[in-house]
């Protein structure tokens, strides 16, 4: 149970140190006096952080538990030892403090009643450094999270360490995560000034181990059946799926992101199931806004707006991926350098964009181009010509682009595209990087940190890890259980 054990300031060694050093600094010919101010600022960081740290120890100590008996979410716990030291992280070194075990009645792994009053995480970290540690990972590499400790003249946590941390924060975030999503939700409201409000998702190609193993097992299954070839696709790479939910106001301007990344899963349900809820949850508040679902032209895109949540939504394909079909069908009839092919491109993808049904003056165009490749020589460019001809028809539906922007919707997915990178791309494939584990712990500290929800979520994550004790049994004689005091 927290005590009142904080010491003294004269009693502090720390403190000692920095009296002596600030009063030798003001002495002349003193190897103080003498320091650069670079020097004496550095030898004053360090004192003040030991001095930090004692005070921490102190304070860290009243969190602990003396007691023969314990109640922990139901289960009666014993205490095994007692007055054992271990060394935590925090945010200014290492803390040192005794503390006691229990172990359940019935036998099994221990715990330490300080550990989790305080909200200890991993047995290792306090929820200050816990928190740096996460933020840090979710822009830098293990190894790079520890210099920068080092490099802030901080004994931090190891490059290893650090590794685990975000992992052990993503158990307990995928535990939690419909119900702490739904909490995040409610606490923010939306803009009186949104009008729409659009869906989107898309994917990139990661490096995966296990994408690996499964590019080698293709491989050797066709090998075994005497295919000639094997199955195409990058070798080692899997799809990491990245969606997002946009608020814009009447003039398009956009007001605020939701972005989520997912490791690669199937159909990416999870991906989908985080949108659904978070579109549910805004039509609840605003049931008039316009919902837009945007994506490229992949099909399995559309397959996922293909539900009721979408009925009344306006589906709008990209029209940067529509202006790219759009240049390689001028580049299969004018040829890639062509002057003519390039002026014809610029002037039907203002057409596309601007004028009221330019979707199905392009198809006529396409079409006219078409018709005009005769002859077995030119087969190949005719073929590339009519396969973009098919996508703008199958397209046409989703591409009435001037009458988007008259009642003020986007038409391009930027916003995804944009997440795709700095969620993933800029993170996961860095030079030289394979994952296996751990993708999913980075992609969601970086959507959290992206969707500005990352103060809100380590909320949640930190009262996670603080937890009720219960004291059943004092010294002997039987007690009424009691809630231990924690500070708030």
């Amino acid at each position: 149970m927290p005590q009142d054990t904080m010491p003294a300031l004269s009693g502090l060694d720390s403190f000692e140190q920095l009296e002596k050093l600030l009063g030798a600094r003001r002495l002349d010919g003193s190897p103080e006096a003498a320091m650069t101010f670079e020097a004496f600022e550095v030898e004053l960081a360090q004192v003040m952080r030991r001095f930090e740290n004692e005070l921490k120890a102190a304070d860290l100590a009243r969190y602990d538990v003396d007691a023969e008996t314990l109640m922990v979410n139901g289960q009666l716990w014993r205490q095994c030892l007692a007055h054992q030291p271990k060394t935590y992280l925090s945010a200014s070194g290492p803390i040192t403090v005794s503390r006691n075990l229990y172990r359940p009645a019935g036998g099994g792994k221990s715990i330490c009643p300080l550990e989790l009053n305080a909200g200890i995480i991993g047995g290792l970290h306090t929820p200050v450094l816990a928190r740096q540690v996460a933020y840090l990972m979710g822009h830098l590499t293990s190894e790079e999270t520890s210099q920068v400790f080092g490099e802030l003249g901080i004994e931090g946590p190891s490059s290893s360490t650090c590794d685990r941390l975000p992992k052990r924060l993503s158990e307990a975030w995928e535990a939690h995560r419909v119900q702490w999503e739904n909490a995040l939700r409610e606490q923010e409201g939306v803009e009186a000034e949104t009008a729409v409000v659009a869906v989107s998702l898309d994917g990139v190609m990661v490096p995966d181990k296990d994408g690996q193993s499964e590019a080698k097992a293709k491989r050797e299954a066709a090998k075994a059946e005497g295919l000639s070839r094997a199955p195409s696709g990058p070798a080692g790479y899997r799809e990491v799926g990245c969606g997002t939910v946009t608020l814009y106001d009447e003039e398009g301007h956009r007001l605020g992101t939701v972005r989520y990344g997912r490791a690669p899963e199937s159909k990416k349900k999870t991906l989908t199931a985080q949108l659904d809820a978070e579109l549910s949850s805004i039509l609840a508040v605003r049931p008039d806004l316009s919902v837009v679902a945007i994506a490229d032209g992949a099909e399995e895109n559309w397959r996922y707006f293909d539900r009721p949540l979408y009925d009344n939504a306006t589906r709008i394909v990209d029209h940067g991926h529509a202006c790219e079909h759009l240049r390689e069908a001028m580049s299969a009839y004018y040829g890639d350098k062509n002057i003519e092919g390039r002026a014809h491109y610029a002037r039907f993808r203002i057409v596309l964009r601007d004028q009221v049904g330019g979707v199905d003056e392009v198809i006529t165009e396409l079409g006219r181009l078409s018709r005009r490749l005769r002859g077995k020589r030119h087969k190949a460019r005719r073929k590339r010509l009519r396969s973009e001809l098919t996508y703008f028809q199958n397209q046409r539906g989703r591409m009435a682009y001037a009458d988007y922007q008259t009642r003020g919707l986007p038409i391009g997915s930027g916003v995804v595209e944009a997440a795709c990178k700095t969620l993933a791309t800029q993170r996961l494939k860095r030079s030289g990087m394979s994952w296996r584990g751990g993708k999913q712990a980075i992609l969601t500290i970086r959507s959290l940190q992206q969707s500005q929800r990352w103060s809100a979520a380590w909320a949640l994550l930190s009262a996670h890890f603080r937890v009720t004790i219960r004291v059943v049994r004092q010294r002997g004689h039987l007690k009424e259980l009691t809630p231990v005091k924690m500070a708030a």
